[in-house]
């Protein structure tokens, strides 16, 4: 199906289409050519070459790949920012950031934010032992934070408590009241001063996602019961000095600046009162919260944000200044646990098309004497066609269709006399829908159309590896093709992986005004590769795959651009093998082949294959055994 016509259509129509500039951050472009640019730091790349570095590597698709100066660039702008407002506003303190591991906590991203954010003191918040293990391995920058949050046992507490001696600010998040003692009994033990902190649930809502974080009814913060309960404690213990640190977290994804402002003034009112009995007040964490805005809306949408970078830092900044200098309270360290938009810019998920299935009717067969009235009927349709029966004729239409489908069901037309009366159906919703940009308004039974006649690119790619969100939370990722940009893209499409699986599709796409069920693509070419990239994928999409159908890791490259136009392949990790997945599941992949190599020799004493053939047979299995889980393309 095609609707845009390819004449005069430019670069710029392009990037207006896809809404590049409005969810691209200034990190992404398009060359003259027509070919994806990323840029950074006046240097610009065209995707496609790095694509093809990546073949002379022998790393096919699909691949993830992450951009390292966008890792830099985004803890440069979000410490850049905060400084900046701090400055503008007069705070008295400063600001510190915590990156939060479960974010992503690939060792190639930890790393690089590790060595990238050394500069600012950037430190890690972390949930879990293994995530504690992780930034202590990967910290170098003495005095640099970490934020334990979760649920802690002793040996949880005992590596923050280490922490502390090797001169990391290490904070304790008490998020219930069984905390305390463990911290307390084994401080005592060690002789070692914690540094404790309080998160507090937060009665101010926010909108998304991702509300439940926040509320009376949030999985973890104390209750103002148990906040009192706490601090009574540690001044029996004679500890009350050790608490420093307020912690609330209002939500991810906050996409209205309103509601950060609003959950701002209550968490001051909370850290005003822990002043005022005592404790040792100096860190507030306002958590996470910095949205992406994936749809480019600029808007208070759910997967959008309608603030810059710039406001939300003054906005809080300004917000604790205000609401501090009132009660004369000194000002605390800002931390902020920004996650999502630290990382998402960073990776690009790469894939190829492999195939298309579209609705296009094919040559009409002239009209044959022996023909059924049903068939006749559609051919008069197309006949009585004008712009004012266009809901008439798709009406019609589906009526004389449905019915031949009863009569073949109950085999009283045969199945080319089907075929023929489905082609002629198809070629009606063709003529309708390209006449509905003549319409004045488009009549409501016509509305679904365009995705009715979508074509489906087939991609190589898994949904459910690589891009779990899209099938579990509906989640909108920008999806472009990575060249041809300077041709009209005059074909209507979505998206299905190489899963076996109707839900691993996409169908939600960024479009020029707004949300759209089809995507607009370039036809394939014949003997020539067709790219894609989904954009915005690196917060959590890495961690939360699974391995639907056993499709594992995608090859993975992280490159460094320079200031010439040239880039540096720095990292290059080869997905799994089909071998590993199978480990992964519990299979072993020795045992399989020895099992297969017993059933290939039973064969030849059955006398169905040979010996020569058994080994041809062998040769194979053992070679898809370390191949790519995904669709390789032979050479």
């Amino acid at each position: 199906m095609s609707k845009p016509s390819a004449a005069q259509w430019s670069v710029q129509q392009s990037i207006d289409l896809y809404g590049i500039q409005r969810w691209g951050n200034d990190y992404f472009g398009v060359a003259d050519n027509g070919n994806l640019i990323v840029k950074t730091l006046n240097t610009e790349v065209q995707l496609l070459n790095i694509i093809e570095g990546m073949q002379e590597r022998d790393l096919q698709m699909p691949v993830l790949l992450r951009i390292e100066n966008i890792l830099d660039a985004q803890i440069k702008r979000l410490n850049d920012a905060f400084s900046s407002a701090i400055a503008k506003a007069g705070y008295s303190s400063h600001y510190r950031g915590v990156y939060p591991i479960k974010v992503n906590q690939q060792a190639q991203v930890v790393d690089e934010i590790a060595h990238f954010g050394a500069r600012f003191k950037h430190g890690f918040e972390v949930g879990s032992k293994a995530e504690m293990i992780a930034a202590l391995s990967t910290l170098e920058e003495p005095d640099s934070l970490i934020i334990c949050n979760g649920y802690k046992d002793e040996e949880f507490v005992e590596l923050g408590l280490q922490a502390l001696q090797l001169g990391f600010q290490c904070f304790f998040v008490i998020e219930t009241p069984a905390e305390l003692p463990i911290i307390i009994k084994l401080s005592k033990a060690f002789d070692i001063k914690p540094m404790l902190g309080v998160r507090i649930k937060m009665t101010s809502q926010i909108s998304g996602h991702w509300n439940s974080t926040s509320g009376d009814r949030s999985v973890f913060g104390l209750t103002t019961t148990q906040l009192i309960e706490v601090v009574d404690s540690l001044k029996t213990e004679n500890m009350l000095d050790c608490l420093q640190l307020l912690h609330c977290h209002l939500g991810s994804q906050i996409p209205n600046i309103q509601e950060i402002r609003s959950g701002i003034v209550e968490a001051c009112r909370f850290y005003t009162d822990l002043v005022h009995e005592g404790a040792a007040m100096t860190h507030i964490d306002l958590g996470g919260g910095l949205a992406v805005d994936y749809s480019g809306e600029q808007s208070s949408e759910e997967q959008s944000r309608n603030y810059s970078l710039e406001e939300y830092c003054e906005d809080i900044v300004e917000t604790l200044k205000e609401t501090f200098d009132e009660s004369a309270i000194e000002h605390p360290i800002i931390v902020t646990e920004s996650g999502r938009a630290t990382v998402a810019y960073s990776s690009i998920l790469l894939f190829n098309i492999l195939d298309v299935n579209n609705f296009e009717s094919s040559e009409l067969q002239t009209s044959q004497d022996t023909e059924h009235a049903l068939i006749i009927n559609l051919r008069e349709v197309l006949e009585y066609m004008t712009p004012k029966r266009l809901q008439e004729c798709f009406n019609d239409a589906y009526y004389y269709r449905d019915e031949l489908r009863e009569l073949f069901k109950h085999g009283q037309i045969d199945l080319r006399s089907r075929a023929v009366g489905e082609n002629i159906f198809l070629e009606i919703l063709q003529r309708i829908y390209n006449q509905l940009d003549d319409l004045e308004r488009i009549p409501p039974g016509l509305e679904n159309l365009k995705l009715d006649l979508a074509d489906i690119y087939y991609g190589n790619f898994s949904l459910f590896q690589s891009l779990p969100d899209i099938w579990a939370i509906d989640q909108l990722f920008p999806v472009i093709p990575i060249h041809r940009l300077d041709k009209a893209p005059t074909r209507q499409a979505v998206i299905a992986d190489i899963t076996c699986d109707c839900d691993g599709k996409i169908d939600n796409f960024i479009a020029e005004f707004g949300p759209s069920k089809t995507l607009a693509l370039h036809p394939l070419q014949e003997g020539k590769e067709y790219y894609l990239g989904v954009f915005l994928v690196g917060a959590y999409q890495e961690t939360l795959g699974d391995l639907h159908n056993l499709f594992g890791d995608t090859n993975v490259v992280s490159v460094r651009l320079n200031q010439d136009g040239s880039f540096d392949f720095v990292k290059e990790i080869h997905g799994d093998t089909i071998a590993d997945v199978l480990s992964y599941v519990e299979y072993q992949p020795q045992q399989m082949a020895i099992r297969y190599r017993n059933t290939a020799e039973r064969a030849v004493k059955e006398g169905r294959i040979n010996a020569r053939q058994r080994q041809q047979i062998m040769k194979t299995f053992n070679a898809s055994m370390q191949g790519y889980t995904y669709y390789e393309k032979e050479d």
